[in-house]
């Protein structure tokens, strides 16, 4: 299948130590009545972990620890460091708390590195691939959801208009991170994997697969018996959304029993960026970054 037409089918279908005062300048996107922002305080952190519940474990099936089962919470030790991207409804009443409607954990190299390493690196060998690359900043994208009357296009616009904001300000090189099909049988998704196996796949310098004890195939179908509409149409958004971008896609896919889901590791050099959106996002996220 040839760039222009892979191009075509895609086309078609920190944690705060203390509370921190709201302030208009760390805004990060606005589309509508919606906005992204990092999240400022404690309690809006947790309010996001209670989103990730109810997308995670209410919706999806996922098995956390009995202590998230008992508070209705998903949450582990990277919470406390990370980044919590937030995008709030100001048309509901209440509190930030109270206006959360999606989020994504995000991750600097650094900040990783001091804490232990990536969250990623206990599925795939994310070691190698930043051993390749000592001269570029790596940042990790994780626990992205959205609750479902929110699931459109400009609330992923908004996401990744955040996203990109957040990386011009740190100046980082590259994303990379999870994403997920429903469900622990990789055959079921076998059009779709192989699909992305076939067309996307990270190579050379940016290779990437599984831990060899983990890894599961994703050359499921011969390429000459995937059709790219209905692949396409069968991937995840967020993973249809990475593919616009111009990500690439680990070689080997985990299947993590916890969260009931089969994950496949996205990778996107900022340089990878498809011109159409970084002058989409960089035109206006530029100023957020400042």
């Amino acid at each position: 299948m040839s760039v222009d037409a892979f191009n075509s089918a895609v086309a078609e279908v920190h944690r705060p130590s203390s509370p921190l005062a709201p302030k208009e300048g760390d805004i990060l996107g606005r589309i509508g009545s919606l906005e992204t922002r990092l999240a400022r305080t404690a309690s809006e952190i947790d309010a996001a972990q209670a989103v990730r519940f109810r997308v995670f474990v209410e919706e999806m099936g996922a098995q956390l620890s009995p202590e998230a089962m008992r508070r209705k919470r998903d949450f582990d030790s990277y919470d406390a460091f990370c980044d919590h991207l937030l995008v709030l409804d100001r048309s509901i009443e209440g509190d930030g708390e109270d206006q959360i409607v999606g989020t994504y954990r995000l991750l600097r190299q650094e900040v990783a590195m001091a804490n232990g390493g990536f969250y990623s690196a206990s599925e795939f060998a994310i070691d190698e691939l930043l051993a390749r690359h000592p001269d570029k900043r790596f940042m990790e994208l994780g626990r992205s959801c959205v609750l479902p009357d929110y699931r459109t296009k400009r609330t992923v616009e908004l996401l990744w208009q955040g996203n990109w904001a957040y990386a011009l300000k740190h100046g980082m090189s590259a994303m990379f991170g999870c994403a997920s099909f429903p469900g622990i049988h990789p055959e079921s998704h076998a059009l779709a994997l192989s699909f992305l196996h076939h067309n996307v796949a990270a190579k050379d310098e940016w290779a990437v697969g599984a831990l060899p004890h983990l890894a599961r195939d994703m050359d499921l179908m011969p390429a000459e018996a995937v059709n790219p509409k209905r692949a396409l149409m069968a991937l995840p958004p967020l993973i249809k959304g990475y593919l616009r971008l111009g990500a690439m896609v680990g070689s080997t896919a985990v299947v993590d029993e916890a969260f009931n889901t089969t994950d496949v590791l996205i990778v996107l050099p900022i340089a990878s960026i498809s011109d159409r959106y970084l002058n989409y996002y960089g035109a206006d996220a530029g100023r957020f970054a400042s």
